[in-house]
């Protein structure tokens, strides 16, 4: 196939798919670690999408869909400040820095797990109150301990300045507070109405909202229905 003559004279300049590049200081290994640190977002996203096609769970549905309304506001805040980042990259396909969109998402996403477990699970008793309690203060620790890294290694490769991450933090926590008090307040009250919609049961969408454990509850639903059925096996063979 021949290219245009126009193509044939002017030179095309290819642009790569950068979404996973990070570089980082040739032979410094906190700096390597770093970087794969920051790619934690990315991480994020694909759980999310992995638990949407798999659970079809309201609640991570709309907390998925605030993670994408909380990057919308920061690519607004980027094209609307224009502050450029620490150093100039040629890979970076957003020359903007302020503010953060990795301290941005990172605080967004640890607040809303703050506030989920000490509001909406707080009030949730069961069995193993204990164990269940540990468990929560060590996924909001990981989650606190992700974040710090993040934001510390955007600065550390210099990526952005202190200062916009201190901004990018402070915006995530600000959306990441009111899109919990909205999905809690207003949205939860909604989700028995959506998951009886005709699409919703063809999309097999549903609302765990009161199942204070649901890897509990899928458990023991899941053993008791093997049971069941391995008992009328048993019964099937021997008639």
């Amino acid at each position: 196939m021949s290219c245009p003559a126009n193509l044939e004279s002017t030179p095309i300049e290819w642009q790569p798919i950068t979404l996973t590049l990070v570089e980082y200081p040739k032979d410094d290994l906190l700096g390597k670690l770093l970087a794969w640190i920051s790619l934690a977002p990315l991480g994020i996203g694909a759980g999310f999408v992995a638990l949407i096609l798999f659970r079809r769970d309201l609640h991570t549905i709309v907390f998925f869909i605030g993670t994408l309304v909380n990057e919308s506001i920061n690519m607004v805040l980027k094209h609307w400040i224009q502050e450029p980042r620490p150093v100039s990259r040629a890979q970076v396909w957003n020359e903007y820095g302020m503010p953060s969109s990795h301290a941005q998402f990172m605080f967004f996403f640890t607040q809303y797990v703050l506030l989920f477990i000490f509001i909406r699970l707080h009030h949730m008793n069961n069995n193993n109150a204990r164990a269940e309690r540990l468990v929560r203060l060590l996924v909001l620790a990981m989650c606190c301990v992700a974040t710090c890294a993040v934001c510390c290694g955007r600065v550390y490769l210099q990526y952005h300045s202190t200062r916009q991450v201190l901004v990018g933090a402070l915006v995530g926590t600000i959306v990441g507070s009111g899109w919990f008090v909205l999905t809690h307040y207003f949205l939860t009250p909604f989700f028995p109405l959506v998951v009886s919609w005709r699409i919703s049961e063809l999309c097999l969408l549903r609302d765990t909202t009161l199942i204070p454990n649901i890897l509990w509850f899928e458990y023991t639903r899941t053993v008791q229905e093997a049971r069941a059925r391995g008992r009328k096996l048993v019964s099937m063979k021997s008639q």
